[in-house]
């Protein structure tokens, strides 16, 4: 699979659909990799040149010392898309994708066409939620992985999902339990001191945010403050827990081609 070289390491990514046609960027939730928008793939290619990538210390991308920050993740970005002479790209993020979309709405929304953002909040979570994580998988290593693998089920999926979709679920959970330690660490130091409460007003492309009505994590709530403070932007809320995009499937998929060919 190709990579981008950038200044400490290799971006992996993937391209599919018609080179000549917009630009869509997929960009992963923590603990995933670009694989997580399988489901999406074979519709997003039929409108769009879909171009997903392993977040910095996820996948078959770089691993450098941490912590991260959404900055440095929005910028890795950035040099992804002058690598391949981009100029402008609709871009989907879920999670701390959709951290990495708030950045890029803020910091450089000339590049953006779209935006959707996806089962994200403007802050997530507290330094008490993620220090005592970050603490765990440094010192427990792969090990510590696999058991947040089994304990991350019930957050991304709602139990009847669940209990129904194994085929679904198993390999979405794998790319956690197979997730770099210091990679992931690394990004929930992001997450942890991302806040865009305040600069959600910046953001000028039109928006669409997509919740799950049984999200844990980052709830409708979160979307709705999100809403409120981007002008224009579009709320969607679906039966689902943290990973919309797999739970909802094809529901999410039309609501959000839906959006980006509006």
């Amino acid at each position: 699979m190709p990579a981008v070289k950038l200044a400490d390491g290799e971006l992996n990514y993937r391209v599919d659909g018609r080179e000549d046609a917009p630009v869509l960027v997929l960009s992963n939730s923590l603990g995933t990799d670009l694989y997580m928008w399988d489901e999406q793939i074979p519709a997003f290619a039929e409108h769009f040149c879909v171009l997903r990538y392993d977040t910095r210390g996820h996948g078959a991308s770089l691993v450098s010392p941490g912590p991260y920050s959404i900055d440095q993740l929005g910028r890795d970005v950035l040099a992804l898309l002058d690598a391949l002479d981009i100029e402008k790209a609709h871009f989907c993020g879920l999670s701390m994708g959709g951290l990495i979309g708030q950045w890029l709405g803020i910091h450089a929304g000339a590049r953006l066409g779209r935006l959707v953002l996806c089962n994200t909040a403007a802050k997530i979570g507290s330094p008490e939620v993620w220090n005592p994580r970050i603490e765990t998988v440094l010192a427990g290593g792969a090990q510590a992985m696999r058991d947040l693998r089994d304990a991350s089920i019930s957050r991304w999926f709602t139990a009847g999902f669940a209990a129904a979709q194994p085929a679904k679920v198993e390999p979405i959970v794998g790319m956690l339990a197979q997730t770099s330690p210091e990679g992931y660490a690394a990004s929930c130091g992001a997450v942890r001191d991302a806040d865009f409460r305040e600069q959600l007003g910046a953001i000028e492309a039109p928006t669409l945010i997509v919740c799950g009505d049984s999200d844990p994590v980052t709830t409708t709530e979160h979307g709705r403050f999100m809403q409120a403070h981007i002008r224009g932007a579009e709320l969607a809320e679906f039966h689902a827990a943290h990973l919309s995009n797999v739970e909802a499937g094809e529901l999410f998929t039309r609501r959000v081609l839906d959006f980006l060919t509006a």
